[in-house]
């Protein structure tokens, strides 16, 4: 894969045609988009067809996880609609129900591990007793177990993922920030370069090219610095 197989744009905003804009002042510099809650919920199920049908990809962020049958449906769903990913917490009884129903379909199930969003503290406030690497790890284990297409990891952790998991699966990061950007409300960040380089296979990127002046050439950088390291 090259870098433009890789990027894929988090399209976290309010309605679809801000969303619709976005896309369309990036261009053909873009062919992989991810849609989350925020907008998915405003009409952006539809508007994922409507990238589809343009020969988009869409990563679909739902975070999937409910009872086994729930967690089928829904997969069946998304493999209908003709998405390229969709996410769901990696629950091992959750992945295999989803592994199940996705059989036969090009559809790639990605297991989040641990959101990038969260540390040590957010860990212990939510029950669990461990730190985050030893929940991602775990986790990764477990996605590989269940015969998941990837996972959804800090680019901190690609590097130990990748040797749990090995080559074939996605190792998918969010958090990622070029030099200089503004973190945000993300705890565990890196830039394109080191990402890729520490074992990622895709990138997601959001604020820095949808909240930047030009998301264009936001993403001719962002594309150029990937580039860099493949």
């Amino acid at each position: 894969m090259n870098a433009r197989d890789r990027l894929i744009v988090g399209l976290d905003i309010p309605t679809v045609n801000e969303a619709r804009s976005i896309v369309s002042a990036i261009g053909d510099e873009v062919s992989f988009y991810k849609i989350g809650y925020q907008l998915a919920f405003v009409g952006g199920l539809d508007f994922a067809r409507e990238l589809i049908a343009e020969g988009k990809k869409v990563f679909l962020d739902m975070k999937l996880l409910d009872i086994d049958n729930t967690v089928a449906k829904g997969v069946e769903g998304a493999a209908t609609m003709g998405v390229s990913m969709l996410t769901l917490h990696a629950y091992p009884k959750a992945m295999r129900a989803a592994v199940e129903a996705a059989k036969g379909s090009d559809l790639t199930l990605l297991g989040v591990t641990v959101l990038t969003s969260m540390d040590d503290v957010d860990l212990r406030e939510a029950g669990y007793d461990c730190d985050p690497r030893s929940l991602v790890f775990r986790r990764a284990e477990q996605a590989a177990a269940a015969g998941m297409g990837g996972i959804v990891c800090s680019a901190e952790e690609s590097a130990a993922v990748r040797k749990i998991i090995g080559s074939d699966m996605a190792v998918v990061t969010p958090g990622i920030r070029p030099q200089g950007s503004d973190a945000g409300d993300q705890k565990r960040v890196m830039t394109p370069a080191d990402a890729l380089s520490a074992g990622s296979s895709h990138l997601v990127v959001g604020r820095p090219i949808v909240k930047a002046p030009d998301p264009k050439v936001a993403a001719q950088n962002i594309l150029a610095e990937m580039a860099s390291v493949l």
